[in-house]
C-alpha cells in the first residue's frame, strides 16, 4: 500500500507493528492482563457533520487515482502473476521473518532486520468497535464482511479465528480522525501497559497511513496474545476493505511488506486490494505445525521449502 508500510519489533510488552501507507503492524513488551470484569469502553462520540471531511476527500481521491493507475486490483489469482513453490518460500521469508521498522525509545525507526517467526497459539477472537461517526448501514455491512473473512482465514490457517460479540483478544477499531485522536483511554484498557511510542503512533497517525495493526505478546515471547487494528472511518469502500484484509492478516503474523510478495496484499505498491492465493499460501505456511514461534530463517527455511513444495504439488 502507499505511504509507510512495515513492521516493528520491541522487547518487553512485546509488540509487533505493521503500517500500510495508506497501512501498519507492530510487536511490543508484555502488558499485565486486564481484570476479568473490566468493561469495554466505547469510542468517544464524534460531532455530526453531513459534509464530507477533508480526510474523506483525500482518501476518495487517492482511491480513484490508484484505480485509474491499475492498482487496487480485485483478482485473487491473476493470470499475469502465477505463483510457484520458490516464490512462496522467498515471500514467506520476507513477509514473516523480517521487520522493516523498529520502535525506539520515543519514535519509530526504519531499519530492516531479521525477525523470529510470530503467530497466535490461542484462538483469535475478533471484536469490531465502531466510532459514533460510522453510519449504521456501514457497521452492518462491514461486520458481515469481516465475519466472512474471519471464517476464510480460519479455514486457510486451520487455526480458530472468528468474530465475537463478547470480549475479544484482537480488537478492530473503526474511527474517524477526531475519534482516533481521543482513543488513548480505550487503547490503555485494551492493552494495559501499552508503550508510549505505540500510543503516540495511533493518536498522531499521518495522512500517509490509512490503517495499522499492533500485535502484542503479554509474556514477551513470539506468541501473540493481543492485537489492535485501527481502520480510518473516512476510507472509501474498496480501500477500507483492503485495510480489513491486510491488517487482520498481518496481525496473525505476516507482519512485513516486501516487493518480493506479488501478487499480494503485503506489498507497499497497493497493487492488490484482496487477499490473493499467494497470501493464502503464506498463511498456510505460517500456521503449519512443523513451524514454531521463535524460529529464525536458518531453522525455518528448509521446513518452509518443504511445505511450499507440498502446497504446489511438488512443483518448484
Amino acid at each position: 500500500m502507499g505511504g509507510v508500510a512495515g513492521k516493528f519489533g520491541v522487547t518487553g510488552l512485546a509488540c509487533c507493528m505493521a503500517l500500510a501507507l495508506a497501512g501498519c503492524t507492530l510487536v511490543a513488551p508484555p502488558a499485565p492482563a486486564p481484570a476479568p470484569d473490566q468493561k469495554a469502553e466505547t469510542a468517544p462520540p464524534a460531532r455530526p457533520d453531513s459534509a464530507p471531511s477533508a480526510v474523506a476527500a483525500h482518501f476518495a481521491a487517492t482511491e480513484a487515482r490508484r484505480i485509474a493507475q491499475g492498482l487496487l486490483r480485485m483478482e485473487r489469482a491473476p493470470r499475469d502473476l502465477p505463483i510457484s513453490a520458490s516464490l512462496i518460500e522467498r515471500a514467506f521469508v520476507e513477509v514473516a521473518l523480517r521487520d522493516e521498522y523498529q520502535i525506539g525509545a520515543d519514535r519509530i525507526l526504519q531499519q530492516s532486520s531479521p525477525a523470529a517467526l510470530r503467530r497466535w497459539e490461542a484462538p483469535v477472537r475478533l471484536s469490531l468497535e465502531f466510532g459514533a461517526s460510522v453510519p449504521a448501514a456501514t457497521r452492518e455491512r462491514d461486520s458481515g464482511m469481516v465475519a466472512r473473512f474471519a471464517a476464510r482465514l480460519s479455514r486457510v490457517s486451520e487455526h480458530p479465528i472468528a468474530v465475537t460479540n463478547g470480549r475479544g483478544n484482537f480488537t478492530v477499531l473503526v474511527l474517524s480522525e477526531d475519534e482516533r485522536r481521543a482513543i488513548a483511554p480505550r487503547l490503555r484498557a485494551l492493552v494495559p501497559g501499552i508503550d508510549a511510542a505505540s500510543q503516540a503512533l495511533v493518536e498522531d497517525l499521518p495522512l500517509s497511513v490509512s490503517c495499522l495493526v499492533l500485535a502484542f505478546s503479554r509474556d514477551g515471547t513470539n506468541t501473540y496474545s493481543d492485537a489492535v487494528a485501527i481502520i480510518r472511518a473516512e476510507l472509501p469502500e474498496r480501500t477500507r476493505d483492503m485495510c480489513y484484509f491486510e491488517e487482520i492478516t498481518q496481525g496473525l503474523g505476516l507482519a512485513n511488506d516486501s516487493p518480493v510478495a506479488r501478487p499480494s496484499l503485503f506489498n507497499d505498491s497497493a497493487e492488490f486490494a484482496v487477499m490473493t492465493v499467494l497470501d493464502e499460501q503464506l498463511l498456510r505456511v505460517l500456521y503449519d505445525p512443523r513451524l514454531r514461534p521463535g524460529m529464525r530463517e536458518a531453522q525455518a527455511r528448509p521446513i518452509v521449502r518443504m511445505i511450499a513444495a507440498e502446497l504446489m504439488g511438488g512443483q518448484s
